[in-house]
């Protein structure tokens, strides 16, 4: 076996952002490497993944997940290579999905790990549209919204990575209509011609009820939202009797400094009899097997398409995660160490 590194490169949390992150309030450091315990397995990550999510665990407030440790390596999804494992069932040279990115190397238990396949779909679809983001949109648009057949759908950050496969699964299933928005011209034209959305829109080029209404001249049933705000407040206008959203992500409002205001159409939920509901991935873990099996048949099709956006050299990853919440990515950001 060939020597193991003896130090790795880490992303820690060393400043509570106020507002948008700086580079400040992060530090790349070196921290030392060893041979793994008992039942753990050393892991040389080839890609990790940076999500909206993180900047809430920048914040030391009480939420569904804890917030990041100053001082401390920040975590996240990530695929590696084992280099070294004293646990039964991993071999040096599988590849593995863990929850310790944001480093070169990371000490995984094993039972925090799952063996991934490489033949099936390349190795950082696993944090994408195999992954956590994927299985969100699945289990957002079929379980917490009841999508069903002939329904109107509109989704918000449409060419993100959860959004572009709400779209496309809405479309496999029988929607009837899907509306995204995105933030660029580049983007809309995306959505229409490969991801085959009906009708897309720039939210920066007008007032997004104004753009849906247009867009949904007979309503929307199902609204899955990753941005909140301006979009939340027209999707409740355009919303049919009945309806139903989905609430993923209020990305709009991740780095305001000052509270931000509710929609302030709020009663229409009642006369409409709307269902808002919030999405935690985790409480979907039962639909994985399906979640993959269906998933991965779309893919081996070409009926379902993905984007990644990926981002070279463990030094760029606090780059990577401020483009994330600029929107300058296009389906999944990665960073990759795959070099």
């Amino acid at each position: 076996m060939s020597a193991l590194p003896t130090s790795s490169r880490e992303w820690h949390l060393v400043a509570r952002p106020h507002g948008w992150p700086e580079a400040s309030d992060l530090a790349l450091r070196e921290a030392a490497v060893a041979a793994p315990g008992e039942g753990r397995i050393l892991v040389r990550n080839l890609y990790f993944s940076v999500d909206p999510y993180m900047r809430g665990r920048m914040n030391d407030v009480k939420s569904y997940t804890p917030p990041f440790k100053l001082d401390h390596p920040m975590d996240g999804g990530a695929v590696g290579e084992v280099i070294a494992s004293n646990a039964e069932g991993f071999a040096v040279g599988d590849h593995v999905l863990h929850g310790l990115g944001w480093r070169e190397y990371a000490d995984v238990p094993a039972k925090h790990a799952v063996k991934v396949d490489g033949s099936i779909a390349p190795l950082s679809a696993y944090l994408g549209v195999l992954g956590m983001p994927g299985l969100t949109a699945y289990a957002g648009l079929f379980e917490v919204a009841s999508f069903k057949e002939g329904d109107a759908v509109f989704v918000s950050g449409a060419a993100g990575a959860v959004g572009s496969q709400v779209g496309q699964m809405a479309k496999l299933k029988g929607a009837s209509r899907v509306i995204g928005s995105a933030g660029s011209d580049e983007k809309v034209k995306l959505l229409v011609e490969e991801y085959g959305f009906d009708a897309a829109f720039n939210y920066k080029n007008g007032p997004v009820r104004e753009q849906l209404a247009e867009a949904a001249p007979d309503g929307i049933d199902v609204y899955f939202d990753n941005v909140g705000g301006e979009h939340l407040e027209a999707a409740i206008s355009s919303m049919n009797v009945h309806g139903r959203a989905t609430i993923c992500g209020m990305i709009a409002q991740y780095n305001a400094t000052e509270p931000t205001p509710g929609p302030r159409n709020l009663a229409l939920v009642i006369g409409k009899r709307l269902r808002l509901q919030g999405i935690l991935v985790g409480d979907h873990a039962a639909l994985q097997p399906q979640f993959v099996q269906e998933v991965a048949g779309w893919l081996a099709s070409g009926a379902l398409k993905y984007r990644e956006t990926k981002v070279e050299g463990i030094e760029n990853g606090f780059d990577a995660f401020v483009g994330l919440l600029r929107g300058e990515n296009t389906g999944k950001m990665i960073v990759s160490l795959d070099a």
